[in-house]
């Protein structure tokens, strides 16, 4: 299992448009892919699941998969996070 921890910047938290482009993002690998916010866990892969969560400014989040492409979904995330200016 691959994980990576994450610290949300944008002002606007995970909202619908940057929770769309990481479903998109996840939806691409048959790795299970998670994300997890305080002491809830949803599929990165479900748009209702990520918006449920309410990740705000400044929340910590981990996201991990576990499958045979782990690492490059973990990567491919990682970058999605950084590229809309999400995490640092």
């Amino acid at each position: 299992m691959e994980k990576k921890d994450f610290h949300v910047i944008a002002d606007t938290g995970i909202h619908a448009r940057p929770a769309t482009l990481l479903v998109q993002s996840a939806s691409k690998f048959n790795s299970e892919i998670t994300l997890q916010y305080q002491d809830k866990s949803v599929n990165l892969k479900s748009i209702m699941g990520v918006m449920s969560l309410g990740v705000g400014k400044d929340a910590d989040v981990t996201i991990s998969a576990e499958g045979a492409d782990e690492a490059d979904a973990i990567a491919a995330l990682a970058d999605t996070m950084k590229k809309e200016g999400l995490s640092e």
